[in-house]
């Protein structure tokens, strides 16, 4: 899509807010008529009107004759409904983790348009390797979008550390190995064919985003614990993403949580994800040379065979999930104590493994916190598992249209006939 638009007045500030404030409203709540939209927006019909048929114009919304979202209690024939054009826009994410590369692609809806992973021992890797192996995975998923015709909004880039939103740096990413890494910057350059905005953040806060778009109308505050080698949480309080001051907030992995306690990737001892990462499940029911231990193969194949022993119950696996599960609700019970969320979502390969870490971890939860009427705080598994913090960056470079649809350019056509692809 072409530049952002620099709106002076505040007339145009405000239409920017107003076109805004419709295309999110169709977002959350669904296909509607203008009439309702005005209804809802308090906006007259007038505003609305105009409004919508500049997303259209600008491929965001689509407005269908047959008005099937309103008929229902209704006399007469109905207006058309407004609904997102999902065949016009795609967003970018990427995700570089310990053990594997994922980049995905969004319509405008969050419904995934192409997705690829490969397994990788990034810690290993030279950063430049690194930085080529997502640069090839994000080309082969924007080659999907062109052949459909589809706009490019932009890159989101998770992170499994501190990172600067603003600079676009890692700051640090211990088990990674990585300090001072100008990410943005590398991938920017390496991204040849490809020219958008990129950004990046720390997965947990991705994840976090993702499970909450999916539970938006429910809940407004949320905790997601995503486990990988590492383990990280993504905060939303009053349905807003909180990073905390610095913007460090979620390194829940990095918490202490026994004094003489094994070391960490960070340094220091006793840290929680000593406890409850996927190192640590694993060291635990395999031995030195067993498929499980080996980072090349995909976190997804290896999750199975986990689950595969689990389910044959084998002895030392079930040991290890259990323990892993009672850890989980140890530290578990240090936020809810804190935060009093209305939710906690396990995310990452824990979702994966729910069906026998939730038992230890809700018994923790039920001794070491004060719930309401005696009932803990509800928690429940992800259904995106290993796929959210990928689909959180997707839906992060998706938020930028929908607080500005102006990035959106008015339809053009190209000499040849067809919609130009534009971009960010």
């Amino acid at each position: 899509m072409g530049a952002q638009q620099v709106l002076t007045t505040p007339q145009g500030a405000m239409r920017q807010n107003n076109l805004a404030r419709v295309l999110r409203t169709v977002r959350d709540l669904g296909p509607r008529s203008r009439a309702r939209i005005a209804e809802e927006t308090a906006l007259n019909k007038t505003t609305v009107s105009s409004l919508v048929t500049e997303l259209v114009e600008r491929r965001l919304v689509t407005e269908d004759d047959e008005g099937t979202a309103d008929r229902a209690g209704r006399v007469g024939r109905p207006g058309s409904d407004v609904a997102l054009d999902r065949g016009a826009i795609t967003a970018l994410g990427a995700e570089i983790n310990v053990d594997y590369l994922a980049v995905c692609s969004v319509d405008l809806s969050g419904a995934v348009v192409a997705e690829r992973r490969v397994g990788l021992d990034t810690a290993r890797e030279q950063i430049a390797t690194v930085v080529d192996c997502v640069v090839d995975l994000v080309e082969q998923v924007v080659e999907t979008s062109r052949d459909e015709g589809r706009g490019i909004l932009g890159l989101t880039v998770g992170v499994p550390g501190l990172v600067t939103m603003e600079a676009g740096e890692v700051v640090t990413a211990p088990n990674l190995g990585w300090r001072g890494v100008p990410i943005v910057d590398l991938v920017r350059t390496a991204l040849t064919e490809t020219a958008v905005t990129v950004q990046a953040d720390n997965e947990a806060n991705l994840a976090a985003l993702a499970e909450y778009d999916a539970r938006r109308r429910r809940v407004s505050d949320l905790v997601l614990l995503t486990g990988d080698v590492g383990v990280g949480a993504g905060l939303v309080i009053d349905g807003r993403l909180h990073r905390g001051h610095f913007g460090f907030g979620g390194e829940v992995g990095h918490m202490p949580l026994e004094i003489q306690g094994a070391q960490c990737g960070c340094g220091r001892r006793g840290c929680w994800e000593t406890r409850v990462g996927l190192t640590a499940l694993l060291n635990g029911l395999a031995d030195l040379h067993d498929d499980v231990l080996d980072p090349t193969l995909d976190v997804e194949q290896r999750l199975r065979e986990v689950v595969r022993r689990a389910e044959a119950g084998e002895p030392r696996t079930l040991a290890a999930l259990e323990q892993v599960g009672t850890w989980l609700g140890i530290g578990t019970a240090t936020l809810v104590s804190v935060l009093d969320p209305g939710l906690v979502v396990l995310g990452g390969y824990f979702s994966a493994l729910g069906p026998w870490l939730l038992d230890p971890m809700r018994r923790e939860l039920r001794a070491r916190t004060i719930g309401h009427d005696g009932a803990p705080t509800e928690v429940e598994v992800s259904a995106l598992g290993v796929s959210a913090a990928v689909r959180g960056a997707a839906q992060m470079s998706l938020e930028a249209v929908f607080d500005d649809p102006t990035l959106a350019p008015r339809r053009r056509v190209a000499a040849s006939g067809t919609p130009e692809v534009a971009h960010v």
